[in-house]
């Protein structure tokens, strides 16, 4: 006899940015693989749809920076809330599955695992930079929580969070990074012309981009002064619009091509910065904030580097400029430095992404937190149940 359709097992993804929509999106294919009868909802965007997602809320209801932004939006955030907690009892959730995103995807775990869901959390929240006190909640809040950076595990377990380390899911990609025949033959491809392309990487919000392109793209004019054979190319998400861009007078393009095209980079904090140490390009990372929430910022963050290139390898391997010292003089006279193919440092950083890559593990991240999710689901018993 079939089942009920209400009865078959329902997850929910929580993705609130255009990376964890990517991530969830493998990872929901993966449930699917191995647990076709799954029924999937979720947040995200154009990735998790594809995915087979069931999405009731898209990026651009969840996209913004800073605390001021964030007052603003509030009551739409409440209401969607809301939404998903009513979602919860009717589609008879039982796996929570949130993607990093701490400030809504931390209440959602509460109240998920008040009803007694399960709680996997992916991609945990960078309580090792700003809030310590958030470890506390996971361990009340989660069943398990999965890390993508090899330190993440033991700091969490000290605050006796359930974690394991799953690797990072950008050895996912669908070529090999780092030092495979994908990421030789664009090296090639940055060298054979005889013009070099620097690629200018200034965020996937909007925000980041009315804050950090004018400082990058003045940088990258006085480096085109004394370099007439360079190439400037920003990178842009699908999700902002063209118009954002034109004040800066360079062209555009997705963020892999712009990758895969040059030969240095200027690009914010964030991912990203593991994404071009895995493909081989040298960068100096910029980055500024509100005076507010750098004020506010500068007193909770408590590592060394906001670089997470720099924390993987245990060493400053990749300059950084960030707030007043991100100036377009010193990001340009950086860049410089890494031009030249025998340049000490590039030399220097291009060995340091090695030690990058073999300490962020081996691909199939997705398929080992789907096996999580599936655990989970038949494992018995809801809050406080043995895992």
């Amino acid at each position: 006899m079939t089942p009920h359709p209400r009865r078959r097992p329902a997850v929910f993804i929580s993705a609130g940015e255009s990376s964890g929509d990517h991530h969830g999106a493998a990872v929901a294919r993966e449930i699917r693989r191995k647990l076709p009868e799954a029924r999937l909802f979720g947040i995200g965007g154009a990735e998790m749809d594809a995915a087979g997602v069931s999405r009731i809320a898209g990026l651009d209801e969840l996209s913004v920076m800073g605390g001021t932004e964030v007052l603003r939006r509030l009551p739409g955030f409440l209401r969607l809330e809301r939404r998903i907690r009513r979602l919860f009892v009717t589609e008879e959730v039982r796996l929570f599955l949130p993607i990093d995103y701490p400030g809504l995807n931390l209440r959602l775990a509460r109240s998920a695992r008040r009803g007694g869901r399960r709680v996997l959390y992916y991609i945990a929240p960078q309580v090792w930079a700003w809030r310590e006190r958030r470890a506390r909640k996971l361990r009340r809040d989660c069943d398990r929580v999965l890390t993508v950076l090899p330190f993440e595990a033991p700091l969490l377990e000290r605050y006796g969070v359930r974690t394991e380390f799953v690797g990072h899911p950008l050895l996912d990609g669908p070529r090999p990074p780092g030092d495979g025949a994908g990421a030789r033959a664009a090296a090639q491809r940055r060298t054979s012309g005889a013009r070099r392309v620097i690629g200018l990487f200034p965020g996937s919000r909007a925000q980041e981009v009315r804050c950090m392109l004018p400082v990058f793209a003045d940088a990258a004019r006085r480096l085109s002064r004394r370099h007439p054979d360079l190439d400037f190319v920003v990178a842009r998400p699908s999700h902002l619009p063209e118009s954002l861009y034109a004040a800066a007078g360079f062209p555009t393009a997705g963020a892999r091509e712009v990758t895969e095209r040059s030969r240095a980079a200027l690009t914010k904090s964030g991912t990203i910065t593991l994404e071009l140490a895995l493909a081989g390009v040298p960068m100096v990372v910029g980055y500024r904030m509100g005076r507010l929430e750098w004020t506010i910022g500068r007193r909770l963050v408590r590592v060394p580097s906001i670089v997470l290139v720099n924390l993987v390898a245990e060493a400053p391997i990749v300059p950084e400029f960030l707030q007043d010292r991100l100036t377009a003089e010193r990001a340009a006279e950086a860049l410089e430095a890494l031009l030249g193919e025998e340049a000490p440092e590039r030399r220097e950083m291009l060995r340091g992404f090695g030690v990058v890559r073999e300490r962020l593990g081996k691909p199939g991240c997705a398929a080992r937190v789907a096996r999580h999710a599936i655990d989970l689901l038949e494992s018995p018993g809801g809050p406080g149940a043995p895992c």
